[in-house]
């Protein structure tokens, strides 16, 4: 789909961000980009009745203290965990390892996924939660996807954490983020809820 290609290139183009002079306004290019495909492309996954209220889409400021340096341990076996969607169903995702970092001076972690109905591990897949939710972002959590690298060395960027398909469109079905994905602060990075939606302002 068009959505999913445009995003794709932007990820990359978010990949190459800490090599980039200009972070922000790489960043801000990013977010552009997948606002453009969200309006060439209505329902997928913003419906055209919600289009004028959602896009362009909500960010908190792009502050780099939320981009930072992880390593992922490798998980012993490569246990799966059934976790719930938004449709009420059950999906499986897979432990690929455990990502290790530090945000304002707290050390932190993430399960790092991948999820089953993908063919080969092309992307880790990060679902968190955190303190934001339900005031300032989706109740359900938001997501991140990280390229695999052969150093093990990679760079949480919260800065492109975004929302599930699902936030827009009900008729999405999304895996809630486990347990282990919580963060106990709140993360001011990333896709937000429009101001008119958040109770903070």
């Amino acid at each position: 789909m068009a959505v999913v290609a445009a995003m794709a290139a932007a990820a990359t183009m978010v990949a190459a961000c800490s090599q980039v002079e200009d972070y922000p306004a790489t960043i801000a290019a990013q977010r552009a980009a997948k606002d453009a495909a969200f309006k060439s492309a209505p329902g997928e996954p913003v419906p055209a009745d919600k289009m004028a209220a959602l896009v362009p889409l909500s960010y908190f400021p792009i502050d780099e203290i939320y981009a930072v340096p992880a390593s992922l341990d490798p998980a012993p076996e490569r246990t799966r965990l059934q976790v719930p969607t938004s449709t009420g169903k059950i999906r499986d995702i897979e432990r690929i390892g455990t990502l290790k970092f530090m945000v304002k001076g707290q050390k932190m972690s993430l399960t790092a996924f991948h999820e089953l109905d993908q063919p080969q591990i092309t992307r880790l897949f990060v679902p968190f939660s955190d303190f934001t939710n339900g005031a300032e972002t989706y109740s359900a959590g938001r997501y991140m996807e990280l390229d695999p690298t052969p150093t093990g060395i990679y760079v949480v960027d919260f800065n492109v954490a975004y929302h599930p398909f699902c936030y827009y469109n009900p008729e999405y079905d999304c895996p809630y983020p486990p347990k282990e994905n919580r963060l106990e602060m709140p993360i001011r990075a990333g896709e937000r809820l429009p101001k008119a939606a958040s109770s903070v302002p």
